[in-house]
């Protein structure tokens, strides 16, 4: 059954004529994701610093913003979680996933790097997934001057940024240049073609819709070959073995739950270390919503906890 508080959230946007996004421009969804946040966001918490930074690649400026947590030193080298926030790939930015950044960071005690990549329709696949590799080799070779532990480095994100975490992992270990020691995969996108069942038990009444799914496809992908990409379908990537430890949650009420599933099936039959937790009576996004759904912030705190036992183990 849907988390009464779920449900509750549905109908009140029903009541009051909330918009599908994909009947908005990509500009107006842009404002009306960054301005309803509050609606549902709990309020942000003190962080010991917060620095608003660039990465710099091939020219282009990459906008980062950096979280230390409450309690942490100046002298302190952090683990750090590379952040890649969620939006289908067009809506979303550093403001929109502030406030879960500082939770990941005071909970887990880990520095958080969040990435403004680029989006579309401006800018298409694969402009995104460069950013973010780009950015993460940034924080990397930075990490002194960052005052975080290069050889503690974590990448995540949700539902689109969970699909560029995903994808960065596998990049990464094949360059076998940039190691990363986790990956925190929050209902991650896998498989741009769109095809299980949950599209069509979850597509309608449940926030995220199939409609919505189309138009941020659509924004983002322009070639229809590229949904064979493992680097916008990483569930399509043959190769699996060798990648971080991670962490992959899914919502029972979520379009991409079953894709989701089966990537963390493909990840355990790869090799690897995987823990799969899904809340069956959960919708897509809801991580972000800790102030109308409970369940939100329990969540963040087995987010938190594994980020801090699975780097701990490094140091």
């Amino acid at each position: 059954m849907l988390h009464p508080q779920a449900r509750a959230l549905i109908d009140l946007m029903v009541e009051r004529g909330v918009p599908p996004t994909h009947t908005l421009s990509p500009a107006d969804a842009r404002k009306f994701y960054r301005e309803r946040r509050t609606f549902t966001q709990n309020e942000p918490l003190a962080v010991a610093e917060v620095r608003d930074l660039t990465a710099e690649s091939g020219g282009a400026a990459i906008p980062l913003r950096l979280y230390r947590p409450a309690g942490s030193q100046a002298t302190d080298a952090l683990p750090v979680l590379v952040y890649y926030h969620g939006g289908g790939w067009v809506i979303g930015d550093l403001d929109t996933h502030d406030v879960l950044c500082r939770e990941l960071a005071n909970g887990s005690g880990c520095a958080v790097v969040a990435v403004d990549y680029r989006m579309g329709p401006e800018h298409r696949f694969p402009a995104a997934v460069d950013d973010v590799l780009a950015a993460t080799r940034w924080v990397r070779t930075n990490a002194v001057s960052l005052g975080v532990d290069a050889d503690r480095l974590a990448v995540g994100g949700d539902s689109a940024g969970g699909n560029l975490a995903a994808v960065v992992a596998i990049a990464a270990r094949d360059a076998g240049d940039l190691p990363i020691a986790f990956q925190l995969l929050i209902y991650p996108a896998t498989d741009m073609r769109r095809g299980h069942a949950s599209h069509v038990t979850n597509g309608d009444g449940y926030m995220l819709t199939k409609d919505t799914i189309a138009y941020f496809h659509d924004h983002y992908i322009i070639d229809p070959a590229h949904d064979l990409d493992w680097r916008a379908s990483p569930l399509l990537q043959s190769d699996l073995k060798g990648l971080p430890p991670s962490l992959l949650i899914t919502a029972g009420y979520d379009p991409l739950r079953d894709e989701g599933l089966d990537y963390a099936r493909a990840l355990t039959a790869a090799g690897n270390r995987v823990s799969y937790v899904c809340f069956e009576r959960q919708i897509h996004g809801f991580i972000t919503m800790g102030r109308v759904l409970d369940e939100a912030n329990t969540a963040v705190s087995l987010c938190s906890a594994e980020l801090r036992r699975a780097l701990k183990a490094l140091a």
